[in-house]
């Protein structure tokens, strides 16, 4: 509900408003018959006032027939003025909402994207780089670039700029990727790589192995696809390729996706010689894989080691990148990188799904990519997240010593915790919300057991970043006393 310009006024008592706000939104169409309505805790939330206020408002909205309280499911629109009055009953919208491909993401993401928009919270989630450090007067010296040479925009190649594919075409020559622009595919960010992926590349059922926990658990783009997710151990060294055969099935029904360059969520670094021996691995098993590499430039100790795809001479390896976490993620750039046939198959897809990426964006991204800004931007966010990181573990070390272990990550935005204590998931994140924290709790990635944290020291500010991890020791050395109370 948007409610940011909605003001309790002083001349109709406040339920009234809040009455005259949802029959409003119920007479238009917005919350159709059949949806269900907002808890009351977000209502109160929303609209700034006590949970006693919403339900004098709800109670008045359900004695004229508009809502319906469900045991255990919430409350639902059932009526609006039109369908008082008439015979026949509207769409049952509801029905629809549940029929459609796409399954809806869990709860509590949901509840997380909603939140990472509230700037009167420390984000600690949030896998973006701070406003800070965003290069805001080169971003304008590129933009102006772009429309002193631009012309009528129209249609791109289905491959994406031409420019732009030979930007990328030299840059991925520097970590060792030989890949002409008739092989690189520019998408709209790494997500829709993977959904291209998923429906133009996978049967109906395949298996998709990954890390577990990963970032993809809280995403249903290759379930929703009709795959299924299979999680592979890890330890300090990356993904445990022994593991591969045993979870293998059938032939050509099997693919592997792996973020070997600082993981999400773990932060871990794929040692060389792991990279060598999954390749060796998958090229055995003739296992095609996915390389999410996102994080790549986000190096703070020294490089990484070269992505699988510079090792891979057959074909195996389809490689994903972005500006999304190092330049811009409102740019919705990003690319992928494999056998021209494979590239061509994705490129018709992407044009059935969207005409191609933003030309705009395209040609700001080959010109910050072509201009060498980006090279020596780089430089400049490594030193920042140098920083955050350094103040993040100092913070750790300072307020949580006691109650969590971490391992210190090389590169990336991520320090995974792991938290001792006798606290749920959900306990944890809402009394971390209470005190104006928005956390990524492990459970979203597929983490079964224990509690685990998903830290990021990239988009707070320092300050904010001290003050959230002071403010979630509180919270688990409380939960530590009150256990022992008992």
């Amino acid at each position: 509900m948007d409610t940011d310009k909605w003001k309790i006024s002083k001349q109709l008592p406040k339920y009234q408003q809040i009455v005259d706000v949802i029959k409003g939104k119920i007479a238009n169409g917005e919350w159709p018959v059949g949806s269900k309505i907002p808890s009351q805790r977000t209502l109160a939330k929303t609209f700034v006032v006590n949970r006693s206020t919403i339900i004098t408002a709800l109670d008045e909205l359900m004695a004229d027939g508009l809502i319906e309280g469900k045991m255990g499911m919430g409350t639902f629109v059932v009526n609006n003025t039109w369908t008082l009055l008439a015979t026949n009953p509207p769409p049952d919208w509801n029905t629809y909402l549940k029929s459609g491909l796409y399954q809806p993401s869990q709860a509590i993401v949901q509840e997380i994207n909603k939140d990472e928009s509230n700037k009167r919270l420390i984000q600690l989630s949030k896998g973006e780089l701070s406003s800070d450090i965003f290069p805001l007067d080169k971003m304008k010296l590129v933009m102006q670039r772009v429309t002193e040479k631009m012309g009528i925009l129209g249609y791109e190649e289905p491959k994406g700029f031409l420019p732009l594919r030979q930007a990328l075409s030299n840059y991925v020559k520097t970590i060792g990727i030989e890949a002409s622009p008739s092989s690189i595919l520019i998408v709209s960010g790494a997500l829709q790589a993977l959904q291209l992926i998923s429906v133009g590349l996978l049967h109906r059922g395949s298996t998709v192995l990954l890390e577990q926990p990963s970032y993809l658990y809280s995403l249903h783009v290759f379930q929703s696809a009709g795959m299924k997710l299979t999680g592979l151990p890890m330890d300090k060294q990356g993904l445990l390729p022994e593991f591969i055969a045993a979870q293998r099935t059938q032939q050509n029904k099997a693919i592997l996706y792996s973020i070997p360059c600082f993981h999400n969520p773990t932060g871990i670094l794929m040692s060389e010689e792991r990279r060598q021996e999954l390749l060796q691995v998958c090229e055995e098993e003739r296992l095609p894989i996915i390389e999410d590499d996102i994080y790549r430039e986000l190096w703070t100790s020294e490089p990484p080691p070269a992505p699988l795809k510079a090792r891979d001479r057959h074909g195996h390896v389809l490689y994903v990148g972005s500006l999304s976490k190092t330049l811009s993620p409102g740019l919705r750039i990003g690319w992928i990188v494999g056998p021209e046939p494979v590239i061509e198959r994705l490129s018709d897809i992407k044009m059935q799904t969207d005409y191609g990426s933003g030309s705009i964006s395209q040609r700001v991204a080959a010109e910050w990519l072509a201009s060498g800004l980006y090279d020596q931007y780089l430089t400049s966010v490594r030193e920042q997240l140098t920083i955050r990181k350094k103040v993040a573990i100092e913070a750790l070390e300072t307020y949580m010593s006691d109650v969590a272990t971490w391992d210190v990550p090389d590169g990336g935005f991520f320090i995974w915790l792991k938290i001792n204590a006798k606290l749920s998931t959900k306990e944890l994140f809402n009394k971390a919300l209470q005190k104006r924290i928005l956390l990524n709790p492990g459970t979203i990635y597929a983490q079964e057991s224990g509690l685990y944290v998903r830290l990021s020291y990239a988009y707070a500010s320092l300050l904010e970043i001290r003050e959230g991890i002071r403010q979630m020791a509180i919270i688990i050395q409380d939960s530590r006393s009150d256990y022992l109370s008992m």
